[in-house]
Protein backbone atom coordinates (compact mmCIF):
# COMPACT_ATOMS: atom_id res chain seq x y z
CA UNK A 1 0.00 0.00 0.00
CA UNK A 2 0.99 3.28 -0.83
CA UNK A 3 1.61 5.90 1.56
CA UNK A 4 -1.25 8.25 0.68
CA UNK A 5 -3.37 5.44 0.37
CA UNK A 6 -1.91 4.00 4.35
CA UNK A 7 -3.20 7.74 5.25
CA UNK A 8 -6.57 7.65 3.96
CA UNK A 9 -7.14 4.02 5.45
CA UNK A 10 -5.90 4.91 8.88
CA UNK A 11 -8.02 8.03 8.56
CA UNK A 12 -10.73 5.86 8.17
CA UNK A 13 -9.83 3.30 10.84
CA UNK A 14 -9.89 6.52 13.14
CA UNK A 15 -13.03 7.59 11.85
CA UNK A 16 -15.18 4.25 12.41
CA UNK A 17 -13.84 4.11 15.72
CA UNK A 18 -14.28 7.37 17.06
CA UNK A 19 -18.10 6.99 15.99
CA UNK A 20 -18.51 3.82 17.83
CA UNK A 21 -17.19 6.05 21.37
CA UNK A 22 -19.11 9.22 20.47
CA UNK A 23 -22.66 7.29 19.56
CA UNK A 24 -22.16 5.69 22.99
CA UNK A 25 -21.13 8.38 25.41
CA UNK A 26 -22.28 12.06 23.84
CA UNK A 27 -25.40 13.35 23.29
CA UNK A 28 -25.85 12.91 19.83
CA UNK A 29 -29.76 12.92 19.44
CA UNK A 30 -31.30 16.29 17.39
CA UNK A 31 -32.58 19.23 19.45
CA UNK A 32 -36.38 19.63 19.26
CA UNK A 33 -36.73 17.35 16.89
CA UNK A 34 -38.85 13.26 17.66
CA UNK A 35 -39.47 10.59 16.10
CA UNK A 36 -43.40 11.52 15.78
CA UNK A 37 -44.46 8.59 17.07
CA UNK A 38 -45.17 9.82 20.07
CA UNK A 39 -47.78 11.56 18.51
CA UNK A 40 -49.95 8.56 17.90
CA UNK A 41 -51.47 5.62 20.57
CA UNK A 42 -53.15 2.45 20.15
CA UNK A 43 -56.40 2.19 20.48
CA UNK A 44 -56.86 -0.35 23.68
CA UNK A 45 -59.02 -3.28 22.64
CA UNK A 46 -60.13 -4.55 25.91
CA UNK A 47 -61.86 -7.92 24.41
CA UNK A 48 -58.85 -9.33 21.89
CA UNK A 49 -60.28 -12.50 21.16
CA UNK A 50 -57.19 -13.93 20.26
CA UNK A 51 -54.28 -16.08 22.15
CA UNK A 52 -51.51 -14.83 22.98
CA UNK A 53 -49.31 -17.74 22.04
CA UNK A 54 -50.50 -17.98 18.86
CA UNK A 55 -49.44 -14.14 17.61
CA UNK A 56 -46.96 -14.96 14.53
CA UNK A 57 -44.17 -12.63 13.97
CA UNK A 58 -43.32 -13.56 10.76
CA UNK A 59 -42.41 -11.84 7.83
CA UNK A 60 -40.30 -12.19 3.98
CA UNK A 61 -37.59 -10.24 3.12
CA UNK A 62 -35.08 -10.78 0.72
CA UNK A 63 -37.19 -14.61 -0.26
CA UNK A 64 -35.75 -15.40 3.53
CA UNK A 65 -38.40 -16.07 6.31
CA UNK A 66 -37.55 -14.04 9.56
CA UNK A 67 -39.40 -14.72 13.60
CA UNK A 68 -39.93 -11.16 13.88
CA UNK A 69 -39.67 -8.24 11.41
CA UNK A 70 -37.18 -6.47 12.97
CA UNK A 71 -33.69 -4.82 11.36
CA UNK A 72 -30.13 -4.34 12.59
CA UNK A 73 -29.25 -1.28 10.95
CA UNK A 74 -25.87 -0.81 9.54
CA UNK A 75 -23.60 0.57 11.65
CA UNK A 76 -19.94 -0.69 12.05
CA UNK A 77 -17.05 -2.01 10.51
CA UNK A 78 -13.43 -1.37 10.21
CA UNK A 79 -11.93 -2.38 13.33
CA UNK A 80 -11.58 -5.13 15.97
CA UNK A 81 -14.08 -3.48 18.54
CA UNK A 82 -16.35 -3.39 15.60
CA UNK A 83 -15.61 -6.71 14.78
CA UNK A 84 -16.15 -8.20 17.98
CA UNK A 85 -19.68 -5.49 17.70
CA UNK A 86 -20.85 -7.27 14.43
CA UNK A 87 -20.11 -10.88 15.85
CA UNK A 88 -22.54 -10.64 19.00
CA UNK A 89 -25.05 -8.72 17.03
CA UNK A 90 -24.95 -11.61 14.15
CA UNK A 91 -25.34 -14.08 16.72
CA UNK A 92 -28.21 -13.46 18.04
CA UNK A 93 -29.44 -11.87 14.83
CA UNK A 94 -29.61 -15.87 13.85
CA UNK A 95 -30.90 -17.09 17.19
CA UNK A 96 -33.82 -14.40 17.08
CA UNK A 97 -34.56 -14.15 12.93
CA UNK A 98 -33.81 -10.60 12.56
CA UNK A 99 -32.13 -9.13 9.51
CA UNK A 100 -29.01 -7.69 9.44
CA UNK A 101 -27.03 -4.60 7.63
CA UNK A 102 -23.49 -4.07 7.89
CA UNK A 103 -21.26 -0.80 8.03
CA UNK A 104 -20.35 0.87 5.05
CA UNK A 105 -17.81 -1.70 3.79
CA UNK A 106 -15.66 0.97 1.33
CA UNK A 107 -12.88 0.32 4.09
CA UNK A 108 -12.47 -3.61 3.14
CA UNK A 109 -12.44 -2.84 -0.19
CA UNK A 110 -9.29 -0.35 0.16
CA UNK A 111 -7.92 -2.51 2.42
CA UNK A 112 -8.30 -6.12 2.11
CA UNK A 113 -7.10 -6.64 5.41
CA UNK A 114 -10.34 -4.91 6.98
CA UNK A 115 -12.83 -7.38 5.50
CA UNK A 116 -12.69 -10.37 8.18
CA UNK A 117 -14.44 -7.38 10.63
CA UNK A 118 -17.70 -7.33 8.00
CA UNK A 119 -17.56 -11.18 7.85
CA UNK A 120 -20.62 -12.55 9.83
CA UNK A 121 -21.90 -15.07 7.54
CA UNK A 122 -20.36 -18.03 9.62
CA UNK A 123 -22.19 -16.69 12.80
CA UNK A 124 -25.28 -16.07 10.93
CA UNK A 125 -26.06 -18.83 8.39
CA UNK A 126 -29.81 -18.26 7.78
CA UNK A 127 -30.83 -14.81 8.58
CA UNK A 128 -31.30 -11.92 5.19
CA UNK A 129 -28.02 -10.33 5.60
CA UNK A 130 -27.37 -7.06 3.21
CA UNK A 131 -23.65 -4.97 2.76
CA UNK A 132 -23.80 -1.85 2.89
CA UNK A 133 -21.87 1.35 1.06
CA UNK A 134 -22.48 4.94 1.06
CA UNK A 135 -24.29 6.20 -2.89
CA UNK A 136 -21.97 8.74 -2.95
CA UNK A 137 -18.65 6.85 -3.44
CA UNK A 138 -20.66 5.96 -7.42
CA UNK A 139 -18.54 9.06 -7.69
CA UNK A 140 -15.42 8.60 -6.30
CA UNK A 141 -14.37 4.86 -7.99
CA UNK A 142 -16.73 2.58 -7.03
CA UNK A 143 -18.91 0.58 -9.43
CA UNK A 144 -20.42 -2.61 -10.39
CA UNK A 145 -16.88 -4.56 -9.98
CA UNK A 146 -16.52 -3.19 -6.47
CA UNK A 147 -19.87 -3.43 -5.26
CA UNK A 148 -19.85 -7.48 -6.16
CA UNK A 149 -16.66 -7.87 -4.30
CA UNK A 150 -18.38 -6.35 -1.56
CA UNK A 151 -21.45 -9.29 -1.91
CA UNK A 152 -18.80 -11.77 -2.47
CA UNK A 153 -16.52 -11.02 0.68
CA UNK A 154 -19.77 -10.43 2.75
CA UNK A 155 -21.90 -13.43 1.47
CA UNK A 156 -24.95 -11.08 1.48
CA UNK A 157 -27.98 -11.25 0.10
CA UNK A 158 -28.83 -7.45 -1.06
CA UNK A 159 -26.90 -4.05 -0.90
CA UNK A 160 -28.02 -0.68 0.61
CA UNK A 161 -26.50 2.25 -0.52
CA UNK A 162 -26.85 4.66 1.89
CA UNK A 163 -27.19 8.25 1.44
CA UNK A 164 -25.59 10.49 4.02
CA UNK A 165 -25.04 14.05 2.02
CA UNK A 166 -25.51 16.11 5.30
CA UNK A 167 -23.37 13.99 7.26
CA UNK A 168 -20.48 14.53 4.59
CA UNK A 169 -20.13 17.97 4.14
CA UNK A 170 -20.08 18.18 8.62
CA UNK A 171 -17.26 15.40 8.19
CA UNK A 172 -13.42 15.94 8.00
CA UNK A 173 -12.64 15.43 4.09
CA UNK A 174 -16.70 14.27 3.06
CA UNK A 175 -17.25 13.45 -0.37
CA UNK A 176 -19.77 15.72 -1.17
CA UNK A 177 -20.81 15.58 -4.60
CA UNK A 178 -23.99 13.68 -5.14
CA UNK A 179 -24.22 14.73 -8.31
CA UNK A 180 -25.84 12.31 -11.27
CA UNK A 181 -26.36 9.72 -8.31
CA UNK A 182 -29.93 8.47 -9.41
CA UNK A 183 -28.70 7.36 -13.00
CA UNK A 184 -25.44 5.60 -10.98
CA UNK A 185 -27.63 3.78 -9.15
CA UNK A 186 -30.73 2.46 -11.85
CA UNK A 187 -27.42 1.29 -13.83
CA UNK A 188 -25.96 -0.47 -10.56
CA UNK A 189 -29.85 -1.76 -9.89
CA UNK A 190 -29.79 -3.30 -13.48
CA UNK A 191 -26.28 -5.07 -13.37
CA UNK A 192 -25.57 -6.34 -9.57
CA UNK A 193 -26.15 -10.12 -9.14
CA UNK A 194 -27.92 -9.07 -5.83
CA UNK A 195 -31.05 -6.34 -4.73
CA UNK A 196 -30.09 -2.93 -4.24
CA UNK A 197 -31.62 -0.86 -1.26
CA UNK A 198 -31.34 2.58 -0.50
CA UNK A 199 -31.43 4.08 3.05
CA UNK A 200 -30.59 7.44 5.14
CA UNK A 201 -28.47 7.95 7.53
CA UNK A 202 -31.13 9.57 9.87
CA UNK A 203 -33.00 13.06 8.08
CA UNK A 204 -35.54 10.78 6.03
CA UNK A 205 -36.76 9.85 2.69
CA UNK A 206 -39.55 11.41 1.79
CA UNK A 207 -42.53 10.31 -0.38
CA UNK A 208 -41.90 11.04 -3.88
CA UNK A 209 -38.01 9.86 -3.51
CA UNK A 210 -38.91 6.65 -2.04
CA UNK A 211 -41.32 6.29 -5.48
CA UNK A 212 -38.26 7.51 -7.59
CA UNK A 213 -36.17 5.05 -6.01
CA UNK A 214 -38.24 2.21 -6.71
CA UNK A 215 -39.16 3.39 -10.56
CA UNK A 216 -35.73 2.99 -10.91
CA UNK A 217 -35.08 -0.42 -9.98
CA UNK A 218 -34.50 -0.48 -5.89
CA UNK A 219 -35.88 -3.55 -4.04
CA UNK A 220 -36.54 -1.99 -0.48
CA UNK A 221 -36.44 1.65 1.08
CA UNK A 222 -35.20 2.38 4.51
CA UNK A 223 -36.38 6.19 5.77
CA UNK A 224 -34.25 6.33 8.19
CA UNK A 225 -36.18 9.33 9.53
CA UNK A 226 -35.21 12.00 12.11
CA UNK A 227 -35.49 11.43 15.94
CA UNK A 228 -32.54 9.25 17.08
CA UNK A 229 -29.01 9.95 15.86
CA UNK A 230 -27.91 12.78 14.17
CA UNK A 231 -24.79 12.89 12.15
CA UNK A 232 -24.19 16.40 11.99
CA UNK A 233 -24.19 16.35 15.99
CA UNK A 234 -21.77 13.19 15.99
CA UNK A 235 -19.32 15.01 13.58
CA UNK A 236 -19.30 18.32 15.24
CA UNK A 237 -17.35 16.12 18.39
CA UNK A 238 -14.76 15.59 15.57
CA UNK A 239 -14.52 18.81 14.01
CA UNK A 240 -11.39 21.11 14.85
CA UNK A 241 -13.08 23.54 12.11
CA UNK A 242 -14.95 26.33 14.25
CA UNK A 243 -17.19 27.44 11.51
CA UNK A 244 -18.16 23.83 11.19
CA UNK A 245 -18.93 23.17 14.25
CA UNK A 246 -20.65 25.83 15.35
CA UNK A 247 -22.68 25.47 11.71
CA UNK A 248 -23.69 21.91 12.92
CA UNK A 249 -25.79 23.30 15.72
CA UNK A 250 -28.01 24.86 13.42
CA UNK A 251 -28.72 21.66 12.27
CA UNK A 252 -29.56 19.96 15.48
CA UNK A 253 -33.66 19.79 14.06
CA UNK A 254 -32.98 19.03 10.80
CA UNK A 255 -35.20 16.06 8.72
CA UNK A 256 -37.93 14.64 8.28
CA UNK A 257 -38.95 12.84 11.50
CA UNK A 258 -39.86 9.09 10.85
CA UNK A 259 -43.25 8.77 11.72
CA UNK A 260 -43.45 11.08 8.81
CA UNK A 261 -41.49 9.97 6.84
CA UNK A 262 -43.15 6.27 6.90
CA UNK A 263 -46.82 7.59 6.61
CA UNK A 264 -45.23 9.51 3.46
CA UNK A 265 -43.45 7.10 1.81
CA UNK A 266 -46.14 4.82 1.81
CA UNK A 267 -48.75 7.30 0.81
CA UNK A 268 -46.41 6.99 -2.67
CA UNK A 269 -45.66 3.17 -2.55
CA UNK A 270 -48.10 0.95 -1.71
CA UNK A 271 -46.96 -2.36 -2.48
CA UNK A 272 -42.92 -1.88 -2.18
CA UNK A 273 -41.22 -2.60 1.13
CA UNK A 274 -40.42 -0.08 3.69
CA UNK A 275 -38.31 -0.04 6.33
CA UNK A 276 -39.00 2.35 9.56
CA UNK A 277 -35.82 3.32 11.53
CA UNK A 278 -34.52 6.15 13.00
CA UNK A 279 -35.12 6.63 16.54
CA UNK A 280 -36.97 3.86 17.14
CA UNK A 281 -36.64 2.96 21.06
CA UNK A 282 -39.00 0.27 21.95
CA UNK A 283 -41.49 -2.79 20.61
CA UNK A 284 -44.42 -0.46 21.11
CA UNK A 285 -43.02 2.11 19.27
CA UNK A 286 -42.10 -0.71 16.52
CA UNK A 287 -45.43 -1.32 16.37
CA UNK A 288 -46.85 1.53 15.46
CA UNK A 289 -44.22 2.26 12.63
CA UNK A 290 -45.84 -0.66 10.92
CA UNK A 291 -48.85 -0.26 11.74
CA UNK A 292 -48.49 3.39 9.97
CA UNK A 293 -47.12 1.49 6.92
CA UNK A 294 -43.47 -0.08 7.19
CA UNK A 295 -42.77 -3.52 6.71
CA UNK A 296 -39.57 -3.87 9.08
CA UNK A 297 -38.70 -1.98 11.34
CA UNK A 298 -34.59 -1.01 12.26
CA UNK A 299 -32.70 -0.51 15.19
CA UNK A 300 -29.65 0.96 15.70
CA UNK A 301 -28.12 2.89 18.53
CA UNK A 302 -30.49 1.25 20.69
CA UNK A 303 -28.82 -2.09 20.42
CA UNK A 304 -25.33 -0.50 20.36
CA UNK A 305 -24.59 -0.51 23.77
CA UNK A 306 -25.69 -4.21 24.05
CA UNK A 307 -23.65 -5.14 21.00
CA UNK A 308 -20.61 -3.89 23.17
CA UNK A 309 -20.70 -6.41 25.77
CA UNK A 310 -21.69 -9.84 24.65
CA UNK A 311 -24.07 -11.70 22.24
CA UNK A 312 -26.03 -12.79 25.81
CA UNK A 313 -27.09 -8.83 26.19
CA UNK A 314 -28.07 -8.53 22.76
CA UNK A 315 -30.82 -11.76 22.89
CA UNK A 316 -31.69 -10.69 26.16
CA UNK A 317 -32.23 -7.21 24.57
CA UNK A 318 -34.19 -8.75 21.21
CA UNK A 319 -36.16 -10.79 23.14
CA UNK A 320 -37.72 -7.73 25.16
CA UNK A 321 -38.64 -5.78 21.96
CA UNK A 322 -40.20 -8.60 20.54
CA UNK A 323 -42.46 -9.24 23.54
CA UNK A 324 -43.10 -5.72 23.59
CA UNK A 325 -44.31 -5.88 19.73
CA UNK A 326 -46.49 -9.00 20.32
CA UNK A 327 -47.48 -7.01 24.18
CA UNK A 328 -48.52 -4.52 21.39
CA UNK A 329 -50.26 -6.46 19.05
CA UNK A 330 -52.18 -8.51 21.50
CA UNK A 331 -53.05 -5.14 23.17
CA UNK A 332 -54.81 -4.38 19.90
CA UNK A 333 -56.22 -7.69 18.70
CA UNK A 334 -54.16 -8.57 15.80
CA UNK A 335 -52.18 -11.86 15.33
CA UNK A 336 -50.27 -11.68 12.69
CA UNK A 337 -47.70 -8.69 11.15
CA UNK A 338 -50.43 -8.25 7.96
CA UNK A 339 -53.17 -7.66 10.47
CA UNK A 340 -50.95 -5.05 12.10
CA UNK A 341 -50.00 -3.18 9.07
CA UNK A 342 -53.63 -2.38 8.17
CA UNK A 343 -55.12 -2.17 11.28
CA UNK A 344 -57.16 0.69 12.13
CA UNK A 345 -56.38 0.72 16.00
CA UNK A 346 -54.48 3.50 15.88
CA UNK A 347 -54.93 7.49 15.40
CA UNK A 348 -53.34 10.64 16.54
CA UNK A 349 -53.38 11.57 20.02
Amino acid sequence: MEEGEKEMMDEIEKRKSQHIEITLNQDVEGDNITTGLERYRFIHEALPEIDFQEISCETVFLKKRMKVPFVISSMTGGTEKASLINQHLAEAAEECGWAMGLGSTRAAISEPSLAHTFQVRKFARTIPLFANLGAVQLNYGFGLEQCEKIIEMTEADALVLHLNSMQEIFQVNGDTNFKGLLLKIEKLCSQLSVPVGIKEVGWGIHGRLARKLFDIGVSFVDVAGAGGTSWSQVEKYRLNDEVKRKAAEAFSDWGIPTSEAVVDARNYCKKETIIASGGIKNGVEAAKAIALGANLVGFGRSILKEATESTEEVLKKFKQLEFELKASMFGIGVSSIQELMYTDRIQKR
